[in-house]
């Protein structure tokens, strides 16, 4: 039903996918999409979830493969596979984590929005891998990148489907440099 529901918000966005589109294209009765999730943001949210993990997997394996020596190559690393992923996950482009959605969709509870998160798990992996010193200064640092990242990256979809490389290049570039100001 993911998978169903990823190729959907692709080609009809959030606001036209309906659960009983979802049945349709996953091949399954109306029920059994209820039985998993009570209505469409349910669903979106599972996949939101989904992509968090993958994107988070690889960036870390990427990490792990060795060649990143530096804080810096593995911001670099995060923006390529956030790249790689609008290129290629269906239904990311989309909903990337959630903001379509609700600004607060990977974190309800704490009401903490889409992006803080992603700048906790990020924040997490420099502090282990790289020695970054944990703190405010660092989450302020990620969330101000990651902000600017993924407004840049945006538009760098709309320009060009497969992304304007140009601009996807000066994403690199400001970010990496705005960070290690901050951070050096």
């Amino acid at each position: 039903m993911l998978d169903a529901c990823a190729e959907l918000v692709d080609e009809v966005g959030y606001d036209g996918l309906t659960t009983t589109l979802l049945a349709e294209r996953a091949e399954v009765a109306i029920g059994s999409v209820y039985q998993f999730f009570p209505d469409k943001r349910a669903i979106v949210q599972a996949l939101t979830m989904r992509n968090v993990e993958a994107y988070l997997e690889r960036l870390s394996a990427r990490i792990s493969e060795g060649g990143l020596d530096k804080w810096w190559d593995a911001v670099d690393a995060a923006i390529d596979e956030f790249i790689e992923m609008n290129r290629t996950v269906p239904g990311f482009r989309t909903l990337h984590f959630g903001d379509v959605v609700d600004l607060y969709l990977l974190d309800e509870e704490r009401k903490r929005d889409n992006n803080a998160v992603i700048v906790e798990q990020l924040g997490d992996l420099l502090v282990s891998r790289f020695a970054v010193a944990s703190g405010d200064q660092l989450s302020f640092a990620l969330l101000m990148a990651v902000e600017m990242a993924d407004a840049l990256i945006k538009a760098a979809f709309r320009r060009d489907p497969r992304g304007d490389e140009q601009v996807l290049t000066e994403v690199k570039e400001i970010v990496r440099d705005y960070l290690y100001r901050k951070l050096s």
